[in-house]
């Protein structure tokens, strides 16, 4: 920063010259020099970030993402100029490099006011495809402010982070030559980084940690009633303590349609679907609360009955009625679903900090059901499906051996959501026949995997269904399920084909801006509209259900009623879920 540009900032008028000078000095210490060429990265990346991605942005959101890819084109520039100075190569000075930073700020400025004059269309467009009302305005100045101030605020740290490493530099240039001295005080500046950041994102972890447990605790302590009814778990007569359940399963096993309503919908008697759940608290291992769902299970008879269902909860146990309800309608209750929790913590955390404890919960689980479904006569025994949502579907898909069912197979499994870190998923993806599509992809002739959406109920297929019936259901515009690590240098899949029905036709990729608007995706699926984003809602459980399980006299008129009557949500019997 220039001395004059210096003074103008301190701008205080009874300062002596020699005062003015040392507080020039220190200001332009502590913010070094300002690069133009950076900055106009920066406003080039920002231009790219008022581009739609998968979920709609509003003004504060966007002048977040604004400010911090422009610091990160900043810092991209800066890192350009340094390798570009280290290796001796031509610059240009004077009267050139004035021409040709002038022609760089007109092109530039225009495609960022263009881009900044559009981006109004591109969400309202956007929010459109998903039913939402249009913005009447995105606050343009709203975006600019929001993005300058996380622009300083990124420049400041930045600038702070410098200076802590000439110090340790300076230090070095008194014991060795300065080349020596550069790469040895940068090594110490990113450990001592590094270790105070691990050291604060720990005790954040832990804070959030204590917070859940404390959340958890008040799931036992605040217990209701148990129920009296000896066909629940929970009961008096059940295996499964009440107290020790959790507010999730607890919540789980006393909603949905009892007999009475499945009866008044299907006009013909039913049965009261079993659900069976098992908190973590309830045993001490994922073998010891698989073993005592089993044995839950046989207390209620549920290998009597016509389907059977071995599903994994969400990080904090949930269990989506909207996934459950339907099924239960469909096969007139006679079917029963057994879950067993795994975490306390909401996904994410969940999914970072206890990644295996979901994993091997669901595969002892599905290893224990499977283990003894298979002892019993083939004509005397429930069909067997597997089922998840989000962190649920991964370690569903995780626990489905292929190798283990070989011998005696299980009828089928419906994942909803799947994370894109799934390694099953991400395997089936890529098998998708040529010329299929990313988000909805063909695999061989649909006899044994289809895809489903909430515009596709994976009923069309050249191939009628196998013995074994698999089915993803996944949204187009669902951050959680197509966010890509990889996009930080290269175009996702789905990006480089023609936009889904609920997609934007306004992608534009460019490195790291797609990485980071997509990390705000991730942020912003949950609240996304149902039938978008990672909203996943009953209506678009029923048709992929129908498909998997089969129900036996079932029909399009069925299907059609059964949608309608969830659409209803709490007051029809069929919960909406989430």
């Amino acid at each position: 920063m220039r001395p004059a540009v210096a003074s103008r900032i301190v701008g205080v008028a009874n300062l002596t010259d020699e005062e003015r000078f040392v507080a020039q000095a220190l200001l332009s210490r502590l913010l070094g020099p300002f690069s133009i060429p950076c900055f106009l990265l920066g406003i080039l990346f920002f231009a790219a970030s008022l581009t739609p991605s998968l979920i709609p942005r509003g003004p504060e959101v966007q002048g977040i993402l604004g400010g911090l890819v422009t610091s990160l084109g900043y810092l991209l520039g800066a890192i350009i100029a340094l390798f570009w100075k280290a290796a001796d190569l031509p610059t240009f000075s004077g009267r050139p490099a004035k021409v040709v930073t002038a022609i760089a700020v007109l092109i530039i400025g225009a495609v960022f006011l263009w881009a900044l004059g559009s981006s109004l269309t591109w969400q309202n467009a956007l929010r459109a495809k998903m039913g939402m009302e249009p913005a009447e305005g995105l606050r343009l100045a709203t975006i600019v402010l929001y993005a300058i101030v996380t622009f300083a605020v990124a420049f400041l740290l930045g600038r702070a982070v410098a200076s802590f490493f000439r110090v340790i530099r300076a230090r070095f240039y008194r014991v060795m030559p300065p080349r020596r001295a550069n790469v040895l005080g940068f090594l110490v500046a990113v450990t001592i980084l590094y270790v105070v950041t691990l050291d604060g994102l720990f005790d954040t972890v832990v804070t959030g940690l204590d917070e859940s447990y404390e959340a958890a605790q008040a799931l036992f302590d605040q217990a209701p009633p148990a129920p009296v009814d000896s066909n629940r778990t929970g009961s008096p007569a059940s295996l499964v303590d009440w107290a020790a359940i959790g507010t999730p399963g607890r919540d789980y096993i006393m909603s949905g349609p009892d007999a009475e309503d499945i009866s008044a919908f299907n006009q013909r008697p039913a049965l009261d679907p079993i659900r069976v759940y098992v908190g973590r608290a309830n045993a001490e291992t994922p073998q010891a609360r698989a073993e005592l769902a089993l044995s839950e299970l046989k207390r209620l008879n549920a290998f009597d009955r016509e389907v059977l269902i071995v599903a994994s909860p969400t990080g904090t146990g949930w269990m989506d009625p909207g996934a459950v309800d339907p099924v239960e309608y469909m096969h007139n209750g006679d079917i029963a679903t057994v879950s067993v929790q795994y975490s306390y913590l909401q996904s994410p955390l969940a999914l970072i900090l206890e990644t295996n404890a979901g994993l091997e919960q669901a595969t002892a689980l599905q290893e224990v059901i499977h283990g003894y479904w298979k002892t019993l006569p083939a004509d005397a025994r429930p069909r067997l499906y597997v089922h998840g949502l989000s962190l649920g579907a991964w370690s569903s898909m995780h626990a489905t051996n292929l190798f283990r069912l070989l011998d005696d197979p299980i009828d089928g499994a419906f994942w909803a959501g799947p994370p894109f870190p799934s390694a099953f998923w991400s395997y089936v993806q890529n098998q998708r026949n040529p010329g299929s599509l990313w988000v909805m992809p063909s695999i061989g002739d649909g006899s044994l995997v289809r895809y489903a959406s909430h515009i596709d109920d994976a009923s069309k297929a050249e191939a009628n269904w196998g013995n074994m019936r698999i089915v993803f259901l996944q949204y187009s515009s669902d951050p959680v399920v197509f966010y890509d690590p990889a996009s930080l240098w290269r175009a996702p899949p789905w990006m480089r084909e023609p936009a889904a029905p609920d997609m934007s036709e306004h992608f534009v990729y460019m490195p790291i801006v797609t990485q980071f608007q997509l990390a705000v995706d991730l942020a912003l699926s949950f609240g996304s509209p149902p039938g978008f984003g990672h909203a996943y809602y009953a209506r678009d459980y029923v048709g992929p259900w129908v498909q998997v399980t089969d129900p036996d006299g079932w029909t399009d008129a069925d299907t059609e009623r059964l949608i309608a009557h969830c659409d209803n949500g709490f007051q029809a019997g069929c919960s909406n879920g989430g």
